[in-house]
């Protein structure tokens, strides 16, 4: 680490707690705190050499001239890298107050983060979505039927690479499921699997037997074999993707991550909730999973005049049931609760018309965030 001995005690007590991590974060989810960690001693040792302790650091002058430096460095750093640094530090000086530092509060507050960008839903169009679906039957090879099954499914073209033999779950009578390893967020969940989805798995393994590549120490215990390293597997997919799409005729360049707005977007208009669709796709948050789902004018008519014929009273407010945790409060029914709430709060914003009552009850949803998250570390202390 690169830090002036005079301020030792600070760098040791961030080194201990970025090591922390290692036990629940990815590698190279850890590798990137202790850069970012590397980065912002550098800058404090430089700028402020006799600062020594956890303690001592002030939003102003040393947050706010670090993240001052942040957005004066050449050449000039994205939006999404600046706020990685903010919510990594962040993150590591919550834990330090957490763990009995004398951290003064709202060393990094909201209005430090850069402004996101908002990016629209890229399904294809359903013309595209055909097309492209022929073309990879038609080809029938063992990439054509992989880039079908995420597009079936919705998972991760990743999520797929990791897929293992036995992927395929029966749960009960007529109930299968594909199971989707740990992926980008650190979980493993179920997606229900139908005919059409066993059938593809099934036509899978019928190939990969008659690959050469089967028996390679790398594909053992894996439902698409490979010769090389996982990263050679992803671009191979994405070039067999982009080369049917061209063959099929596509309007428009096509990549592995449109199958999933696609799949996201087709759940929507076939009557899918959100919140199922949020764990279809292996999503956290409720938001990540609106920037997926494409709504166009025809589907919000649609949707409301379907919706007032099957109201008997036009104007009546949904009530989303909440647990009943006044007899025996526990960490299960808050999270239930809180989370309920954040989706009350999110419908009643999608309604709302003025940008400022919008913005404020976004900033509402992320206090509730701050809760969830601060109830969780309150648990694990407990523990």
């Amino acid at each position: 680490m690169l830090m002036d001995h005079s301020t030792a005690p600070l760098q040791q007590i961030l080194e201990v707690h970025t090591q922390a991590l290692a036990l629940t974060l990815r590698p190279g989810t850890v590798a990137g705190y202790r850069y970012v960690t590397r980065r912002f001693l550098r800058y404090l040792a430089t700028e402020f050499p006799q600062l020594r302790h956890p303690s001592e650091l002030r939003r102003d002058p040393h947050i706010l001239g670090w993240y001052r430096s942040l957005c004066e460095q050449q050449p000039p750093l994205s939006n999404a890298t600046r706020e990685d640094h903010l919510l990594q530090i962040r993150r590591l000086l919550n834990d330090l107050a957490a763990n009995g530092h004398s951290i003064p509060p709202d060393l990094i507050r909201r209005q430090d983060f850069p402004p996101q960008p908002r990016y629209l839903p890229r399904p294809l169009s359903p013309q595209d979505d055909a097309l492209l679906q022929h073309q990879l039957r038609g080809a029938d090879d063992l990439l054509s039927l992989a880039l079908l099954l995420t597009r079936a499914t919705g998972i991760r073209i990743g999520e797929c690479i990791d897929l293992a033999l036995n992927c395929v779950r029966h749960l009960g009578p007529e109930q299968w499921a594909l199971h989707v390893p740990l992926g980008k967020l650190h979980t493993e969940r179920l997606v229900p699997a139908g005919v059409d989805i066993r059938e593809l798995v099934d036509r899978i393994h019928q190939l990969r037997a008659a690959s050469p590549w089967a028996q390679l120490p790398q594909s053992r215990g894996l439902l698409l074999p490979r010769n090389a390293a996982r990263e050679a597997l992803y671009s191979r997919l994405a070039r067999a993707l982009a080369e049917a799409a061209e063959r099929a005729g596509c309007s428009a360049p096509v990549t592995p991550h449109r199958l999933r707005h696609t799949f996201a977007s087709e759940m929507i208009r076939s009557g899918l909730s959100l919140p199922v669709l949020m764990r279809l796709l292996g999503h956290k948050d409720i938001r990540m999973t609106l920037r997926y789902v494409e709504v166009t004018s025809q589907d919000t008519h649609r949707e409301f005049y379907a919706a007032r014929q099957r109201a008997v009273q036009p104007h009546s407010v949904p009530v989303i049931a909440m647990p009943n945790c006044a007899p025996s409060p526990n960490p299960s029914t808050i999270r239930q609760a809180i989370a309920a709430t954040r989706h009350l709060l999110e419908m009643y914003r999608r309604g709302l018309h003025q940008e400022k009552t919008r913005r404020q009850i976004q900033r509402l949803d992320h206090r509730l965030l701050a809760v969830a998250d601060q109830l969780d570390r309150i648990i694990e202390a407990e523990k």
